[in-house]
């Protein structure tokens, strides 16, 4: 039985970085934006409150960009604060990079199965994909999606019930597939 499984955002990802007010280590981004022009330069930042002291930090977009190399439409959408162009900069690592910061996705995601009617049959071809960039154990992932432990899936790994073309130890934010014989 062929199975798609995704994984989806349910929330914008923790920015981890060290508030300079009181040592918390995470950062939330509420989806707004700062924009200051100078002349024929502009500036932008994602703005984000400390979940600690709720102190405000900036994250650089772009810095001292001629204004005529940004383009309208995202120009309109920092003024608006669009929320969904918040999610988009935060999945890239340019961004993460040059602010020196990394992202805590612990909570911020869900796991769509479709139902659990693929429980009761005795092998499983299921393809999971990625609606973010989001870095997820594989082992969680089958573990959530069959229902079983963590552990059981470890058991189901070495004994060969679980095979799958790409490694399933570690994190991966891209889509895989996987077969699980019981």
């Amino acid at each position: 039985m062929l199975c798609n499984w995704t994984v989806l955002p349910t929330r914008l990802p923790l920015v981890r970085r060290r508030c300079h007010t009181c040592a918390s280590g995470s950062f939330r981004a509420g989806g707004k934006f700062r924009v200051n022009a100078n002349h024929k330069l502009i500036d932008a930042w994602l703005l984000v409150r400390c979940t600690g002291c709720g102190e405000t930090a900036k994250l650089t977009v772009f810095e001292r960009a001629k204004v005529r190399s940004v383009r309208p439409e995202l120009l309109d959408r920092l003024h608006h604060n669009d929320p969904l162009l918040a999610a988009e900069l935060l999945q890239d690592p340019v961004l993460l990079r040059r602010n020196r910061i990394a992202l805590d996705w612990a909570g911020a995601w869900r796991l769509d199965t479709g139902g659990s009617d693929h429980l009761d049959s005795d092998a499983i071809d299921v393809s999971v994909a990625f609606a973010a960039r989001i870095p997820v154990r594989p082992v969680r992932l089958i573990a959530e999606g069959c229902g079983l432990a963590r552990a059981e899936v470890e058991r189901l790994l070495a004994e060969g019930k679980v095979v799958s073309g790409v490694r399933l130890s570690g994190k991966l934010s891209g889509g895989f597939a996987f077969t699980l014989k019981h």
